[in-house]
Order: C-alpha cells, then structure tokens, then sequence
C-alpha cells in the first residue's frame, strides 16, 4: 500500500459516516478511527496529521496551528510511522541543522520503521529554517519533520 493509498483512504473515512476502517494486506494492516475519544486499555491508535492538511482548513485551526502561520515555508514530511533521527548515529554530526542549505534530493534525516533506517530527502532545495520534530522520538505518516525556505528562482 502507497502514500496515495493511505491519503485516499483516510478521505474516504473524513468525508462519509465511517467510524473506523481495516485494511489488511499481505504485509501491512492500516487502521483508520475517527472521532475516538475512549480506548480499550493497551490498545494504541496512531492518527495521520498529513490528512487534515488535504483539506482546505478552517481560518480557526490556520490561527491555532503555529506550523501553517509559517507560510512560504514548505514542509518536509515524514512518508511514514517510526522514529525520528537527526543523525545516522549517536556521535555523528546531524544532517542538517536550522539555517543550513539543503539541496532537493539531500538526506535530510533517518526515520527508523520495522528496524530499518529509511533516509528521508529533501523535496525542495532551500534554507532550514525550522526543525519541528525531536531526535530519537516518535513520528506519524505526514508529520512535519523540517520547515524550509525555498530558494528563489
């Protein structure tokens, strides 16, 4: 199953009356919920910011949501659930730091998924300016890792 799979999917649960979906395949299980404000206990759900930014937002969540107030800054997303890493090891000097040029294509950082190390790269050449997510923690589908300044053409 693809990004475009899974971004179809949670619009097809945003804009209908479901409540939550399954979806298994042959080696991934995608679980879509809804509007959930109790869990049984031990159970986790792991919702994709990536899919409220699909759809036009209201002015209120423009004013609440610090990240979308930066415009003209283009986001670098996580393409999936895993861990954060600013670095490929403890002791080595992050790929990128705030202020630095990144180039479209440059591994930008790590994000670890099923114990393999997935090198993330820059959509866009330009200025970091911003570094949203935290090293070493836990990052969703579509979550802003970096904010960058697009070069001028």
């Amino acid at each position: 199953m693809n990004k475009r799979n899974v971004e179809d999917l949670i619009r097809l649960v945003e804009d209908s009356e479901i409540h939550e979906l399954t979806v298994e395949g042959l080696f991934t299980t995608v679980r879509i919920v809804k509007g959930v404000t109790r869990l049984p206990e031990g159970e986790a759900v792991h919702f994709a910011p990536a899919a409220r930014a699909a759809a036009a937002p209201a002015e209120t969540d423009v004013a609440a949501d610090p990240i979308e107030n930066d415009s003209g800054l283009a986001p670098i997303v996580s393409p999936m659930v895993g861990t954060f890493y600013v670095a490929s090891s403890p002791d080595a000097a992050p790929y990128v730091r705030q202020g630095d040029h990144v180039n479209k294509g440059q591994v930008v950082c790590l994000v670890e998924a099923m114990k393999l190390m997935n090198e993330i790269e820059s959509d866009v050449s330009g200025i970091v300016a911003r570094a949203v997510a935290e090293n070493a923690q836990p990052v969703e589908y579509g979550q802003v890792l970096f904010l960058v300044q697009p070069d001028q053409v």
